[in-house]
């Protein structure tokens, strides 16, 4: 099962509805091209600028009814694609980063709220996420367990060993940051340490703070006909804006998967401090 991902790697308008009607385009045209699940950065509605005064944040937050998101999830319905959108949502006390995701029907699959928000900058603004989700994907190839995490996030072990160990087979990650080799080499350990596939989608220089590198990562580190490790990166993207697909062969993964199954080797009854909320000095807040 080969699964066509599209990256809509794009540079937001001055307003929500450019950002919409660009939106739907960029969907569109990831359709003709053959995509299963179209990805947008962190945050697309406002194109991630958050640097606002908490009222104007509130004024420009929408819910998940609204006429911006229902415009995708009618799309994903008319294109029998499925379409990862992101905004600024509507949520007492304070805004959620969060993303929905329709499946080719046009059905709510997942809709997960940004979990680690950086507390320590502007998202401080921003009221968190409670947990993270796996569902069952329907697309046009077939089923798939996604999952989702937001741009810091994906810094926390932990985000994608939870939905590892509630079968997730893709995680999904809208993206607003510069990605450098370090935070590159973050996720290519996160597919690695957990046999999953994690699609990232950044937005693209010279958006304020972004670099594109858009990535792929299918986890499979061994093949039986092969010797030695092999690459799991099927896509990097170059930092100019774009429409970038890659495909996913879910089929590779799975057989892997039950080679060597994921967690099968664990020992959690010796892991109780990472759920102790004491932090030893200096990583105290």
């Amino acid at each position: 099962m080969d699964l066509n991902i599209a990256f809509l790697q794009l540079l937001p308008g001055k307003t929500q509805e450019e950002n919409l009607e660009k939106g739907l385009q960029a969907c569109r045209e990831a359709k003709e091209r053959g995509a299963d699940i179209a990805l947008f950065p962190e945050i697309w509605n406002i194109g991630y600028d958050i640097d606002q005064e908490p009222e104007m944040l509130r004024k420009l937050a929408v819910s998940v009814d609204s006429p911006f998101v229902t415009a995708f999830q009618k799309l994903a319905k008319e294109l029998q694609m499925a379409i990862g959108i992101t905004f600024l949502e509507s949520y007492h006390p304070a805004p959620r980063n969060t993303i929905c995701l329709f499946d080719m029907y046009g059905k709510p699959v997942l809709r997960y709220a940004k979990v680690h928000t950086c507390a320590f900058d502007v998202e401080a603004r921003l009221t968190p996420g409670d947990t993270f989700y796996v569902e069952t994907l329907q697309t046009a190839k077939g089923p798939v367990k996604v999952g989702a995490m937001i741009c810091y996030d994906r810094e926390f072990p932990e985000s994608a060993r939870i939905m590892m160990l509630k079968g997730a087979e893709l995680i999904l990650v809208p993206n607003a940051c510069p990605m450098e080799i370090n935070r590159l080499a973050q996720l290519r350990g996160r597919t690695y340490e957990n046999m999953l596939a994690i699609a990232t989608c950044n937005y693209p220089a010279p958006h304020p703070d972004c670099n594109g590198h858009s990535t792929l990562f299918d986890g499979v580190i061994y093949l039986p006909d092969q010797s030695g490790s092999r690459d799991t990166c099927v896509l990097e993207t170059p930092e100019e804006e774009g429409i970038y697909l890659a495909t996913l062969d879910l089929s590779m993964l799975r057989n892997y998967r039950e080679d060597e199954r994921p967690g099968a080797w664990r020992h959690p009854e010796k892991y109780e401090i990472l759920t102790d909320t004491e932090i030893a000095y200096p990583f105290c807040p």
